[in-house]
């Protein structure tokens, strides 16, 4: 595909693209303000409605687990309380968990468009607070003051604890409301301890300080977890939120393809028309003109006559040209040219285009210079396309050196073992700045353009189209007022072997004798004595 090609199909969809990226940021826009004037806290609704989804699905989770560690304490506070209070707590604490559990459910299963965020997190900020506070209350039932009773309260409250944070840290009020209750139990239980129990009041004070000071590092903790959850939400909705602008992207692509091979098969119906109802009316213009021009059926008096009629068959000389020049890229585009790929000598091929060439460039004053490397191999190639090429790149060069200049042409090997052809003329140059304008399709420079009769501007698109059927690179160096030099090559794959001679003569077998032996010489000898007897 040529430069312009590509140029006019990347700006067609350069529209489409910026359309497509102002709507994204008009969503972004209008999502993000959406989200700020609905969010409580900083935090958008729908992260809130997730935020309560979490904690509601961890409690829940816990629905065998939290009753089963009621019943664990309760046995285990027999041994320090009265087991008739014992199994009132236990039944008050396990009622509660039930209860809440209920919501959870409900929560778990209502339609997320009719979820009331901040409604729930009060629900559920309640719920909390009544599980802490029946656990709690396992803390102030009557006890013996003794240090095991002191420890085993403690270390019940750090599970407590532990626990409650844990399921509740996605809903920071939750856990606040879920483990207070439980810690100023344990606090003030052993306050009061300390103060009726004279003799034990340090170690008393200690574990209530303590209690204080744990249920601070368990509400740290918990905010970490929020945070680490919410960063967690944040970065799915990112991740949702580019899988739906890839799949935009994705289907703005598939319409694009589209509508680009609609358009593709209504310019390959296009030229197939062009082809049929261009040639036919040119075929009869560039006959008839020629016929006039002539004069095969009688002279044509009027000068001027004869100018229009030489205008005429020239005009549709450059028309026809044109219009092969677009069959053949279109059909190179379309990737229905096919090389007929044969033997070829490479720089056979370029001295008879030069000989072609020669006549035009003397008459306008031009010098070709041919130098070839010897002994080159055939190379394995489209000989009617390296035809087109060479011819192409020396025509462009005799069209734009002016008299008096000169065009070198060279055929010889390049580095890597293939083959290369370079014209270098000595002409006007071409701006670096213009030379992507010179290599795309219709593109011409403006320097040349002043001094060089018009062109289609198709050679240089279909030569680099050749040129890389056949795997080769194309090249086009030139400074403006310093000559241009435009240089193709045969990559090395292409390059045939020389094969080396065959040796016609037989070889001798390893160990046979280089002379006849004994009895085949005597043998010889006799039959040459009788021929000399008879004679």
């Amino acid at each position: 595909m040529s430069e312009r090609t590509r140029a006019a199909g990347a700006a067609e969809k350069i529209p489409k693209k910026r359309a497509a990226e102002r709507k994204r940021d008009v969503s972004r826009t209008v999502k993000s303000l959406r989200e700020q004037l609905t969010a409580t806290n900083g935090v958008p609704l729908p992260f809130q409605h997730e935020l309560l989804l979490s904690h509601a699905r961890s409690q829940y989770a816990a629905i065998y687990v939290r009753p089963l560690l009621i019943a664990l304490m309760a046995v285990a506070a027999v041994l320090w309380t009265n087991r008739t209070l014992i199994g009132v707590w236990a039944l008050v604490a396990i009622t509660a968990h039930i209860t809440g559990a209920f919501f959870y459910k409900r929560l778990i299963g209502a339609d997320p468009a009719t979820v009331s965020v901040v409604g729930w997190r009060r629900r559920l900020v309640f719920l909390d607070f009544v599980t802490g506070l029946t656990l709690g209350l396992l803390f102030a039932l009557p006890s013996d003051p003794n240090v095991a009773t002191d420890v085993f309260q403690f270390s019940a409250m750090l599970i407590l604890i532990a626990v409650a944070s844990m399921l509740s840290s996605n809903v920071p009020g939750a856990m606040i409301a879920g483990t207070m209750p439980i810690t100023l139990t344990v606090a003030i239980e052993f306050s009061l301890k300390s103060i009726s129990h004279p003799q034990a009041a340090d170690h008393l004070l200690v574990l209530a300080g303590m209690a204080t000071t744990v249920e601070a590092f368990f509400i740290l903790l918990g905010y970490r977890l929020y945070h680490a959850n919410l960063m967690q939400i944040e970065a799915k909705a990112e991740k949702d939120e580019l899988i739906n602008e890839l799949e935009e992207a994705n289907n703005l692509s598939d319409d694009s393809r589209r509508r680009a091979e609609e358009a593709n098969l209504a310019k390959s119906r296009f030229l197939a028309t062009m082809s049929h109802e261009l040639r036919t009316p040119l075929n009869a213009i560039l006959g008839f003109s020629e016929v006039m021009q002539n004069e095969l059926l009688g002279p044509l008096d009027n000068v001027t006559y004869k100018g229009y009629v030489t205008d005429i068959h020239e005009s549709g000389q450059h028309l026809l040209n044109l219009i092969n020049e677009i069959l053949d890229l279109s059909r190179i585009e379309a990737g229905r040219h096919e090389l007929n790929e044969e033997a070829v000598t490479l720089p056979y091929i370029v001295e008879d285009c030069a000989h072609m060439m020669n006549l035009r460039a003397r008459n306008k004053g031009v010098t070709l210079v041919e130098q070839y490397e010897d002994n080159m191999p055939k190379i394995w190639a489209d000989e009617r396309a390296v035809r087109q090429i060479t011819l192409n790149l020396m025509s462009n060069a005799v069209k734009f050196t002016p008299a008096g200049g000169t065009i070198v042409i060279k055929v010889g090997w390049t580095a890597g073992g293939g083959q290369y052809v370079s014209v270098r003329d000595t002409g006007p140059g071409i701006a670096e700045e213009e030379i992507p304008t010179v290599l795309a399709a219709f593109g011409q420079g403006q320097a040349a353009i002043k001094s060089a009769e018009q062109g289609t501007g198709l050679g240089l698109s279909i030569v680099q189209a050749l040129v890389a059927m056949h795997g080769g690179t194309f090249d086009l160096k030139s400074k403006l007022g310093q000559g241009t030099e435009v240089t193709f090559t045969i990559p090395k794959a292409r390059v045939m072997e020389i094969m080396p001679a065959i040796n016609e003569r037989p070889r001798r077998r390893p160990g046979a004798p280089t002379t006849l032996p004994v009895a085949s010489r005597q043998m010889l000898e006799d039959m040459q004595r009788q021929a000399s007897k008879r004679a």
